[in-house]
């Protein structure tokens, strides 16, 4: 009898899943504000997938997707959405303790610079003589003198003025600067915001078209996490790839999930930031070919050399130290595909 009553005992806690198992407690940070974007990571969160995985996950709001990688590092947060390229800086100094990147989600930069039509810049030589402004340690602004080197601009002709952030449309659209340092995906919605046509009246340098072969956010984790808990790691893999594949086809669903995290937010203008990132940061050639969520090892290890170059870094870390794909699904279950809906 008390063999049967064990087995019935046994097979009740069996079947209580995830919700009622023990679960495993993991900080995520965003990059930023919430923004439409960040919907991998809402969505899972909305709907169930982190808990399918037996992870119980609370997400904040980010600082920075470079002040990611240091909120890890600082052990405030298990995991979280940030840059490669601040994985990279911060593991040639410090190796070992850098977060590393499990799940790449943007494949092209949003690095650029954005001019307007009328300060007729056309090419990048076309910046000697202009004034060029930024907010001081973006990635953006410090990889500048690498982009000049790259497209033969005499960057002692450049004159650079430092700002806010906040001050660099408004700037831009005053002609108080000619071109400003920016991130594609925030910059164009500055614009549209101050009633301006990003496309229609603007030029964008993207860096990825001038040689700048670099990857982006994704998602990463403490060395910890990867170390004392691999298979939390894979499920939150899991989870992330299975809420990707279902906001590139329908980002109405993506839109619910973020206004149900953040209900202050425009749900219009994330949305079509939303569409902004998987058309112009997470489509691409290479992302066809391997899949969300991966990426080239030759290609990291030149944007390494990029980085340090820009950085004046004393030490080159591997591609083995950025990134770890031994946590991916099958490439048959990370196709890329969008459908804009």
């Amino acid at each position: 009898m008390k063999h049967i009553l064990f087995g019935a005992a046994f097979a009740l806690v069996a079947g209580l899943g995830p919700a009622m198992a023990q679960m495993t407690d993991i900080r995520f940070t965003l990059g930023w504000k919430t923004q439409g974007s960040d919907a991998p990571f809402l969505m899972a969160l909305s709907r169930g997938y982190f808990a399918d995985e037996g992870l119980n996950v609370t997400i904040d709001q980010g600082e920075g997707s470079a002040a990611t990688v240091t909120r890890i590092m600082g052990g405030a947060y298990d995991a979280g959405f940030g840059d490669i390229n601040a994985i990279i800086q911060n593991a040639a100094a410090r190796p070992g303790e850098a977060p590393v990147m499990v799940y790449q989600l943007w494949n092209r930069p949003p690095f650029a610079i954005v001019t307007p039509k009328t300060s007729g810049i056309e090419t990048p030589a076309d910046f000697e003589g202009k004034k060029l402004g930024g907010a001081q340690g973006t990635p953006t602004t410090r990889l500048f003198p690498v982009f000049a080197n790259l497209n033969d601009v005499d960057i002692d002709k450049v004159a650079q003025e430092n700002m806010a952030p906040n001050l660099q449309e408004p700037m831009l659209i005053r002609g108080d600067i000619d071109g400003a340092f920016v991130f594609t995906i925030t910059s164009w919605f500055n614009l549209i915001a101050n009633r301006q046509d990003p496309a229609a009246d603007f030029n964008w340098f993207q860096f990825e078209d001038y040689g700048m072969d670099l990857y982006s956010n994704g998602l990463m984790v403490s060395r910890e996490l990867l170390t004392d808990n691999p298979e939390a790691v894979a499920g939150l893999v899991r989870a992330v790839n299975k809420a990707t594949l279902e906001i590139m086809a329908d980002q109405d669903i993506a839109v619910e999930a973020i206004m149900a995290f953040d209900n202050l937010v425009d749900p219009e203008l994330e949305r079509a930031r939303l569409v902004f990132a998987l058309t112009n940061l997470m489509n691409a050639p290479e992302t066809a070919e391997i899949g969300m969520g991966d990426l080239v090892d030759e290609r990291l290890t030149r944007s390494i050399g990029i980085v340090a170059e820009g950085y004046g870094l004393e030490r080159l870390p591997e591609a083995s130290e950025i990134f770890d794909r031994s946590f991916l699904p099958p490439v048959e279950d990370r196709a890329f595909a969008v459908t804009i809906n």
